[in-house]
């Protein structure tokens, strides 16, 4: 992660977590009524959405590289409770692609809300 930490103090413990040896600690992080939606670009046109709730984020964890890819911060912020965080997604070092990811801390510090949007078509570097 690059950034100082104090800029979306959440997703960016989150995704430090995901790129870890253990990237399932996420699911203690969530919220009972948690929903999300991960918009998944791999380039020409092909997307899957990964929608709901822990079920979905399970799914999701399942079908990943682990330890494949590393996702890098370009910029974030916090208002309230929402924060919002831009990077890039690395494969081995190397840049893939972009994101962007919404997320909303209940009063009691889990991830009630999550919206990530990636592409590999465009950069933001």
């Amino acid at each position: 992660m690059t950034d100082t930490p104090d800029e979306a103090p959440f997703l960016t413990a989150w995704f430090a977590i995901l790129d870890g040896d253990e990237p399932a600690r996420i699911l203690d992080l969530i919220s009972d009524d948690f929903s999300l939606s991960i918009l998944f670009s791999t380039g020409g046109g092909d997307a899957t959405d990964f929608a709901g709730g822990r079920a979905a984020l399970i799914g999701y964890l399942e079908q990943r590289e682990k330890g494949t890819r590393t996702h890098h911060r370009l910029a974030a912020t916090t208002l309230g409770r929402d924060e919002f965080f831009l990077g890039e997604v690395r494969r081995a070092g190397v840049p893939e692609a972009s994101f962007v990811a919404a997320g909303r801390v209940n009063r009691d510090g889990r991830l009630q809300r999550l919206l990530i949007g990636r592409s590999s078509e465009i950069r933001f570097t």
